[in-house]
């Protein structure tokens, strides 16, 4: 299994780095709509779907959303500074941060409440689009910012948050498998522990201390970003754990079958549709 994870990323890695500096905005933001488009595929098995016509029609709705968003708000390439970004786009960047608030509660409170939505498609179809939804939008506001300006401006910026995430899902792995004794929400996800989380946030830490270093920044410039790395790196673990409980409640062990050793696109993308929003909002107020 491992094997197969370490070819797979090695495949994986490398065409993402790709699209993200080198496709054009409309091919980059098509493309993520695919990959949003597979990844709800793969949330109605959360839903309890199984006809085919019916995981087609999430698929497609989805799809409609996003591209209404993408026609109604200047997602693409409209904005070279923060104060060009559109209310809509702010508002759904605070309300994917509300979700994520709210998905705490849900991850600490079961199996105890449940009942309140697990036996509720509706439900899960919603937050589902919650969690999809605003990670494209996040993708293409960081790809697309101070885009006139810099062309690779945005690209950094993402790359930037894939190193956070993969450095803590790497630090989280090694030293999990290494020294971890306590579990940290066995209901939720039995091979996490904490000391695979705190292993993650350090080994993150350790990269932006690197990369605040080399690039000469401000004490005050590093401290946030040590801090914006501490609060990211706690979110990329609460989107793996909010999936682990949609899949432990719908008694599914992968989202899918798509990518050998790892599962579905959303056993991939966990982390980040968490960490892009979040991500996407500290760089709003911040920067």
């Amino acid at each position: 299994m491992l094997k197969q994870r370490i070819i797979t990323a090695l495949i994986l890695a490398p065409l993402a780095i790709l699209a993200i500096f080198y496709l054009p905005i409309p091919y980059f933001s098509a493309l993520l709509m695919a990959i949003v488009a597979i990844g709800a595929w793969e949330w109605t098995s959360f839903m309890g779907i199984q006809r085919r016509i019916y995981r087609c029609f999430y698929s497609a709705s989805t799809l409609v959303i996003i591209g209404l968003l993408w026609f109604f708000t200047p997602t693409v390439g409209a904005w070279s500074i923060k104060s060009a970004i559109s209310f809509e786009i702010s508002t759904l960047l605070w309300l994917s941060t509300a979700w994520w608030l709210s998905a705490i509660l849900l991850i600490f409170s079961y199996p105890r409440f449940n009942k309140l939505w697990a036996t509720n498609s509706l439900i899960i179809g919603v937050l589902g689009w919650l969690v999809l939804i605003p990670t494209w939008l996040a993708f293409v506001f960081l790809r697309t910012n101070n885009y006139s300006l810099d062309q690779f401006h945005g690209a950094q910026l993402l790359m930037y948050l894939f190193m956070l995430v993969w450095s803590a899902d790497i630090g989280a792995y090694f030293v999990g498998k290494s020294f971890g004794k306590n579990k940290l929400l066995p209901n939720v996800s039995p091979g996490k522990t904490i000391e695979g989380f705190l292993g993650g946030i350090f080994c993150a830490l350790i990269l932006t201390l690197l990369v605040g270093l080399l690039s000469d920044w401000s004490f005050a410039k590093l401290i946030t970003a040590l801090f914006v790395t501490l609060l990211i790196t706690s979110v990329s673990v609460l989107g793996d754990l909010t999936e682990s409980m949609f899949k432990r409640q719908a008694g599914v062990k992968d989202s899918g079958t798509l990518l050998p050793g790892h599962g579905g696109i959303l056993d991939r993308i966990d982390s980040l549709t968490a960490t892009a929003p979040v991500f996407a909002l500290c760089y709003v107020l911040l920067a």
